[in-house]
């Protein structure tokens, strides 16, 4: 059993298809135990990425809003959620000084660092390898779906 931490490119995985999603769909089998947290600004995230898919016509309409309620539902049931706090902006904006980082990813690794000190360790989990060597020196376990990698 383990705890993962997901930023939106590993969460888009588990709602449209694409590289890593086998190896995501995976970690949520129920015989695995695992748990999945998630900060509450991957919901603008997640929708923005839905919505720019059905408008390049990657999906329909449709399709869009059943993931979208899909999301809404997991999201209550299944995922833990860490808010958007001033010690997390506060967290991004050190990354910031420390790593290449753009905003929104500075946010999404300091919310991870911010759960984990607070609960417990994590794993975090996307599939940028900038983010996710940050991750790594900051001392997160990492986990890439599309490259179904674990690194220290």
């Amino acid at each position: 059993m383990a705890l993962y931490f997901l930023d939106t490119s590993a969460l888009a995985k588990l709602y449209v298809r694409e590289e890593g999603t086998d190896s995501i769909l995976a970690l949520t089998k129920a015989e695995h135990g695992n748990e999945f947290a998630l900060l509450s600004i991957a919901t603008l995230e997640f929708r923005s990425a839905v919505r720019r898919r059905q408008r390049a016509g990657d999906i329909d309409e449709p399709t869009a809003s059943e993931i979208l309620t899909l999301f809404g539902s997991h999201r209550e049931e299944r995922f833990i959620v860490q808010p958007l706090t001033e010690a997390v902006i506060d967290g991004a904006a050190r990354l910031i000084d420390r790593h290449f980082l753009r905003a929104y990813d500075a946010v999404q690794l300091s919310g991870c660092l911010t759960f984990a000190s607070n609960r417990s360790a994590c794993i975090f989990t996307c599939s940028d390898e900038v983010l996710l060597q940050a991750a790594r020196s900051e001392g997160l376990l990492t986990f890439d779906p599309a490259a179904q990698k674990t690194s220290a």
